[in-house]
């Protein structure tokens, strides 16, 4: 089973995509792609950190190798969240790498189609503004919006978040 949370940031996706996967009542596995890179993001990664403690997680830092880190913890007896792509696909457009940005992005989803147990995503979405100034930026919305359409095609159930509320989008 593969989902998606997309939303806004501070929009609940993230409570709501953890409580998902508390719910499927397997071995819960966190894949963490955050690297504190400042003060305000430490405190950001330490609140979630928080927040999963009492509930029993196994949690992987995987800022880069997402693919691997899905393919060595995926199994029908796991149920896996990323979070979240958008940090995922900042590391690596960083690189400056469009090359190796596609393959990567062609082996992920590769991996999401073969790979067992639950997985859900999450992500901002960030498509929904004004069109950035900045190359970089606009790069970076379009690559955003780019994966979020590629997984939506092959996930089983995709979720908007707005204000904490689940607006199911494909189920």
């Amino acid at each position: 089973m593969l989902e998606l949370y997309l939303g806004g940031a501070r929009s609940g996706k993230s409570r709501l995509a953890e409580q998902r996967i508390c719910d499927a009542n397997r071995q819960r596995i966190y894949l963490a792609t955050a690297t504190a890179g400042d003060p305000e993001m430490a405190a950001r990664i330490s609140h979630h950190q928080q927040q999963r403690e009492a509930d029993d997680w196994r949690t992987v830092e995987a800022p880069e190798e997402l693919s691997g880190a899905i393919r060595q913890y995926a199994s029908p007896q796991t149920a896996i969240l990323v979070d979240c792509l958008t940090l995922w696909l900042s590391n690596w457009l960083a690189k400056e790498d469009d090359e190796r940005w596609m393959q990567v992005k062609g082996q992920f989803l590769h991996t999401l189609t073969t790979a067992p147990g639950h997985i859900v995503l999450v992500s901002n979405e960030v498509g929904q503004g004004i069109v950035p100034m900045g190359s970089l930026t606009r790069r970076f919305v379009d690559e955003a919006g780019r994966l979020h359409q590629d997984i939506a095609a092959i996930a089983n159930r995709v979720v908007f978040v707005t204000a904490g509320l689940e607006q199911v989008l494909k189920n």
